[in-house]
């Protein structure tokens, strides 16, 4: 028998599009329950564990699969993570329509200035509504007085409307983890208006950066009628409907601490030295993207190409490693991308490979932890070149890892991290070949007091704004509360996701 669980008040209630955690089938068919990674992930999970919060979102299955125990794999995923986890299940349709329809073919390419790739299928916007409401619906269920909501990225904007509907009168915050596009670019978009009315039901809204602030704010004076922009600095505030909506920017970050302590253990730090070993008396330029066409991995082929043809003191003594992590894979664009890279991949090695050196090592999968840092404390340049990004956290794994403070980031200008970083990162335009072929040169050839000097400081401003800063950051402008406020509970035993009748309630919404 359990224990007696201990009453929680004024939780902070975390929504995304997927909760963190990846429910699959192994080879055998079993079912199984896996961390999940990316961004939100690494940043929240510390955040919340422990603290008597709750995550809802989609664990990644779809109602017609027949998930065997399923309350069994979410009891066990919830013990580890420290915190309730509420599934939200979605059909098949809403998983092609809301999620690969409107959310990654329409909102996605939007925000990153591939207007171009957007399919504005009015079936989309609907089935993203009905989802909305979903969340909704069971945030409402399990919101109690005092709690805080706090909304996460793209594919859940009309949260806040419907929960408004329904009376509930929270506070409620929302982080978009992308871009926010600028005016022109925004008004290609059918629902321009709703998004926007529909963001203006949140207490506060927070980007990225001032650029993404500025964007929006552009918008919202062209847009929409009667809203007053009152303020200066950091976070401003629109009066809106006998509403204050406060604005703001608020750059993510890592878990500084974790990051380099991880890179300090044992398993790294024999990771590190076996690529030593495995590439002597070369330097390891690193590059890991997910796959997706705004990360720049063809562009940053083409450049690496023509820095072996513009500087012959490169061969032999440097190599590309590259990961790609697969992601969307059955959608047609991603898979054509991916036979791109492939086949770039092929006519760079195939042109300069030499006996016992092959200038590109081509990795399609995703690195565990200890592989990941292994290659961050070893690389002697890591490439953060996307064509546009929200913030770009593997800049910030880097420098928390780079523990020999020898690394040099060649770092695109689109990403949201420069306004960070720009002193002291090498600053290229991503769609310039061979500006960043010369940024490639001049990072490998950097005098070590140089190289010093630059990651000093970047780790610097990485441990200063870590990801407790951004949660008090984000809090302090939402309720005027810190992460203390939220403290960690000893032998906290976290709820599981509802007792039986709430969890047929979730399914079936």
């Amino acid at each position: 028998m359990l224990e007696e669980k201990k009453e929680v008040h004024g939780r902070v209630i975390i929504l995304s599009n997927r909760l963190p955690i990846l429910v699959s089938q192994d080879d055998t068919g079993q079912w199984k329950i896996e961390p999940g990674s990316g961004g939100l992930v690494t940043a929240l999970a510390p955040v919340l564990k422990n603290r008597g919060g709750i995550w809802i979102g989609w664990p990644g299955t779809v109602q017609e699969d027949e998930v065997v125990a399923f309350d069994h794999l979410m009891e066990n995923a919830i013990k580890d993570a420290g915190y309730r986890l509420v599934p939200i299940f979605l059909s098949q349709l809403e998983r092609e329509k809301y999620y690969k329809g409107f959310s990654n073919e329409v909102l996605w390419p939007l925000f990153h200035d591939f207007q171009s790739y957007c399919n504005f299928d009015p079936e989309y916007w609907e089935s993203y509504e009905k989802v909305n409401l979903e969340f909704a619906e069971v945030t409402h269920q399990h919101a109690a007085e005092g709690d805080f909501i706090w909304v996460h990225d793209y594919h859940l904007i009309n949260v806040a409307g419907y929960l408004r509907q329904k009376g509930n009168r929270a506070k409620i915050g929302y982080f978009l983890h992308t871009p926010f596009p600028p005016l022109d670019i925004y008004l290609k978009l059918p629902w321009r208006f709703q998004l926007l009315k529909s963001l203006m039901e949140y207490d506060l809204v927070g980007f990225q950066t001032m650029r993404d602030r500025r964007n929006f704010l552009q918008c919202i004076r062209t847009l929409m009628k009667n809203v007053v922009v009152r303020g200066k600095g950091t976070v401003i505030s629109l009066a809106y409907e006998n509403r204050q909506i406060r604005v703001g920017s608020f750059p993510i970050s890592i878990d500084f601490s974790e990051f380099e302590n991880l890179a300090r253990g044992q398993e790294v730090t024999d990771g590190a030295w076996y690529l030593h070993e495995n590439f002597p008396e070369q330097k390891i330029i690193f590059g890991v993207d997910r796959l997706d066409y705004s990360k720049g991995i063809i562009e940053k082929l083409k450049a690496f190409r023509i820095a072996l043809e513009r500087y012959p003191d490169l061969r032999e003594k440097v190599i590309l490693v590259q990961v790609l992590v697969p992601s969307r894979r059955s959608i047609p664009m991603y898979a054509r991308l991916k036979d791109e890279i492939e086949r770039l991949v092929g006519e760079i090695n195939g042109q300069f490979t030499t006996h016992g050196w092959v200038p590109i090592h081509y990795i399609y999968r995703s690195l565990n932890r200890v592989e990941l840092l292994s290659y961050y404390r070893t690389a002697e340049v890591m490439l953060v070149t996307p064509l546009k990004d929200g913030m770009n956290l593997v800049a910030k794994e880097y420098c928390a890892s780079n523990l020999e403070r020898s690394g040099v980031i060649v770092l695109s200008e689109f990403a949201g991290v420069v306004s960070q970083f720009y002193r002291n990162a090498i600053l290229v335009n991503p769609y310039d070949n061979e500006g960043v072929a010369d940024a490639i040169h001049e990072a490998v050839i950097m005098p070590e007091e140089e190289r010093r000097s630059r990651m000093n400081k970047l780790r610097h401003s990485v441990k200063k704004a870590d990801i407790y800063w951004w949660v008090n950051s984000f809090l302090s402008a939402a309720i005027a509360k810190r992460l203390d406020n939220f403290p960690i509970i000893e032998d906290y035993i976290p709820e599981d996701a509802g007792d039986k009748d709430e969890r047929k309630d979730d399914s079936q919404t």
